[in-house]
């Protein structure tokens, strides 16, 4: 199975960057599966279920979440509705929504983990590592034969420490959250693809896709300031990986499309 996954979309930018740059990638790389990190695609903050049927249409078969799935209260009552959505799986029963999904394509199962990570991360998660072992082998006993996971988490040295743990028992493990693509794509020593982020989907003049006079006033100036998500040319990031019938990766690479 070959498996696009694209990184957190900020704003309208990043949505607008997805209208026009999606279905390309999808099509001249023969994606079978496209996964989308839609967590910051409201405004900059959250989601709603309205974007999430925007982003199945332009050929998403699943959107991963993070800190920020629930900013926008609606969709507290709209994501149980959603079939295609992941949410964060280690954090309290009262966050509704999908521990897991699984996606079917041909005859292969492919298997959908969103976690958060510990550090220095808000709302305050139980450990990722338990609850990646407790998924797994709920989606293995179901028959996926390959399972992905999006690890929205702040430091890049409890991103590396998952890809390590996971090593061999997850086909990848791609960081999201920092929005900044790092260049340490591999596939590890077990079979496992990992990349420490796979980077933004919005504004390319921006400060992780906020308007970079506002992250000047806060952190130059030390005076409040509200983010607003930046406009202008965008750029799509993400990867792109391919799995075997065993569930261990074949390939993996990062890219960035621009408008």
């Amino acid at each position: 199975m070959k498996i696009c996954f694209i990184g957190d979309i900020v704003g309208n930018a990043g949505r607008r960057a997805v209208r026009s740059l999606l279905p390309d990638i999808l099509r001249n790389n023969s994606i079978d599966c496209c996964i989308i990190n839609a967590e910051n695609s409201a405004h900059g903050l959250g989601v709603t279920s309205k974007i999430v049927k925007e982003l199945e249409s332009l050929g998403a078969d699943a959107v991963t979440l993070g800190n920020h799935t629930f900013s926008n209260s609606n969709f507290m009552t709209e994501v149980g509705d959603l079939k295609c959505v992941v949410r964060p799986a280690n954090l309290t029963p009262s966050w509704r929504g999908q521990d897991y999904i699984i996606i079917e394509k041909g005859n292969e199962k492919l298997g959908i983990i969103n976690l958060l990570g510990q550090i220095e991360m808000m709302p305050v998660p139980d450990s990722p590592f338990t609850k990646a072992d407790e998924l797994i082998s709920i989606l293995k006993d179901k028959g996926c034969t390959s399972v992905f996971v999006d690890f929205h988490a702040e430091a890049t040295s409890e991103k590396q420490l998952m890809g390590y743990y996971l090593d061999g028992k997850a086909t990848c493990v791609a960081g999201t959250h920092t929005h900044i693509q790092t260049a340490d794509e591999r596939i590890l020593s077990g079979g496992t693809g990992y990349i420490t982020d796979a980077g933004m989907t919005g504004a390319v003049d921006s400060v992780l896709g906020m308007k970079i006079e506002c992250s000047y006033t806060r952190i130059v100036k030390k005076l409040p300031c509200r983010y607003e998500p930046a406009d202008g040319p965008a750029v799509i990031c993400g990867i792109i990986f391919e799995t075997n019938n065993t569930g261990r990766c074949l390939s993996i690479k990062r890219f960035c499309e621009y408008e």
